[in-house]
Parts: C-alpha cells; sequence; structure tokens
C-alpha cells in the first residue's frame, strides 16, 4: 500500500480540540493494538494510528441489530456501510466520491467501539458521544476529508442510513413492516429492490475494501 495522502497538517482541516468528559480515576491504558500493528489512543486518537485495513477486519466482525438477523453470519456493519453508500449513490448519482467515501465511513468508529443499538446508546450520555465524535474526526482527517462533515452531507448520509435501517430491519431483524415505519420510517427513495443476506467477515471486509479502493483512489494491503 503506498503512503496515504495526509491531509490533517492544514488549517482548513485542522483537528478540532474535543474535551473527554473526565473520569475520576484514569484509565491505566486507552489505547488498543490493531494488527497493523498501531497502538489507537481512544481517547485522543491520532489519523496516523488509522488503517483502512484495520477498519474492514472490525466493521466485518461487529453485528448489526445486536446479532439478532437471520442467517449463518451477523450482518456486520461493514455490510451495512455498503449498503448505505450505495442508496446515497442511488438517490444522489452526481455526488462527489470525497462524500460518498464520507458515506461508506460514516460508522467506522465501531471497529474500535462496537455497534450499540440506538435506544441504549442514547441513555450512555454525552462522554461516549464525544469518544465517537473524536474517533470519526480521526477517520475523516486519515482520508483526506473534513473533521467535520458538511451539513447537507452529514443529513444525507443519515437519510441513507435510516433507509438502510429499514430495509435490515425488515428483511433480516424481524420487523413487519408497520412496525419498521413506526419505528424507522421509510424515507422516499427507499430501494425496493435490494434483497439482503449476511455475509462471512471475510468476504464483508473484502468487499468494503474493494469499495474503498474505488471511491479514495488508494490501494489496500492484500492479506
Amino acid at each position: 500500500m503506498k503512503p496515504a495522502k495526509i491531509f490533517f497538517k492544514t488549517a482548513g482541516n485542522a483537528m478540532p480540540k474535543r474535551k473527554i468528559s473526565p473520569r475520576s480515576t484514569p484509565p491505566a491504558r486507552a489505547w488498543q493494538r490493531m494488527l497493523s500493528g498501531r497502538r489507537l489512543d481512544i481517547l485522543h486518537p491520532s489519523p496516523l494510528d488509522i488503517e483502512i485495513e484495520d477498519i474492514a477486519h472490525g466493521l466485518a466482525r461487529v453485528a448489526r441489530w445486536n446479532g439478532q438477523t437471520k442467517g449463518a453470519f451477523g450482518y456486520s456493519v461493514a455490510q451495512h456501510s455498503i449498503l448505505v453508500e450505495d442508496i446515497l449513490s442511488r438517490n444522489a448519482p452526481r455526488l462527489s466520491q470525497k462524500w460518498r467515501l464520507a458515506c461508506l465511513l460514516h460508522d467506522a468508529p465501531e471497529y474500535v467501539i462496537g455497534d450499540m443499538i440506538t435506544p441504549f446508546k442514547s441513555n450512555l450520555g454525552k462522554g461516549y458521544k464525544e469518544i465517537e465524535a473524536s474517533l470519526m474526526e480521526a477517520v475523516h482527517l486519515r482520508f483526506g476529508l473534513p473533521a467535520l462533515l458538511p451539513e447537507a452531507i452529514t443529513k444525507s448520509i443519515k437519510r441513507a442510513d435510516r433507509m438502510a435501517a429499514y430495509l435490515e430491519a425488515t428483511q433480516l431483524a424481524g420487523f413487519d413492516e408497520s412496525e419498521a415505519m413506526r419505528l424507522f420510517s421509510r424515507p422516499r427513495g427507499t430501494p425496493a429492490d435490494l434483497s439482503l443476506q449476511a455475509l462471512p467477515p471475510k468476504k464483508a471486509a473484502r468487499q468494503f475494501l474493494r469499495r474503498f479502493e474505488f471511491l479514495s483512489g488508494e490501494k489496500v494491503k492484500k492479506s
């Protein structure tokens, strides 16, 4: 893999200073060793310690819906990320590839902190959200995106995310259409021709990396 282009030294892309809520006793260790050999400080992440291969490997092994989906494998966050980017691209075919890349990476922090269902996440307080936001900013900068996305792009990604949630709920997670409509809605533009099936982790990771290569123009390491 060629050295990645690092854009975060420029003033316009400077990583915002984000305060993490203090703890009474600081943790003995706040970093995690990745398979790439990187040691990522979870509370104060550096873009230099983020590798796309680690993200793909992790997301392909994190299950959506707490694993409560049909099939021999859990429906992974890697597959969900590909689905959301596909939906966004269908609804906004002229959207710049860099924003589609941002969409593919919209759940990237979950390769470190895992996926939590919305009802539980909303009760964890601001500490969790601060850590998630800090990781997201570092991921953006690592891959040449602004730390904070334009509001219009964020809204478009969230809308595609809701469409994906509806499809996953009705096809994989056991919700009937009326319940899914009530809980997740079905935004206009939700594709009706997509059939979802959970993949083995290695295959999901490969698909995620192929999509990353296409959108970013970077080559990834072959495992």
